[in-house]
């Protein structure tokens, strides 16, 4: 599961404004290079939307089925906020949606979910009378 965690404002190359969702993954634990010690962190990703600012905002805390990956990309240029540094980087965080049914709570009635359903012309009243099967 990813969860919405804010909402950009943007423009498009012809100067159309629309709106993107900030999504982050779950947490993982990462074990520092330098220090060997382990810190938490989450990955990170946007989406592109159809909705209007009002609902950006509002669907703020959701929760989506999928994951955030790290995707294989041509080489691009980032600057660290922090630091101001320039680095190249070869990857991108990217939302992957999924069905996370497994994890859904479970009806009390059986399922017959995934096995086909076969129909016998015996079973059927020719003569328009209801009729009990045997």
């Amino acid at each position: 599961m990813v969860r919405i965690i804010n909402y950009n404002e943007r423009k498009s190359d012809d100067g159309k404004v629309f709106f993107t969702l900030d999504i982050q993954g779950g947490i993982e634990m990462v074990q520092s290079v330098n220090t060997g010690k382990f810190y938490a962190t989450a990955h990170k990703s946007s989406i592109t939307t159809t909705f209007d600012e009002a609902t950006c905002k509002a669907l703020v805390g959701t929760e989506l089925p999928g994951t955030v990956t790290k995707q294989e990309c041509e080489p691009y240029e980032y600057t660290i906020k922090d630091t101001g540094e320039v680095i190249t980087l070869t990857h991108r965080y990217e939302f992957v949606p999924g069905d996370n049914t497994s994890n859904a709570p479970q009806s009390n009635l059986k399922s017959n979910q995934n096995k086909p359903i076969t129909a016998s012309s015996e079973v059927f009243s020719e003569n328009g009378i209801l009729e009990p099967t045997m």
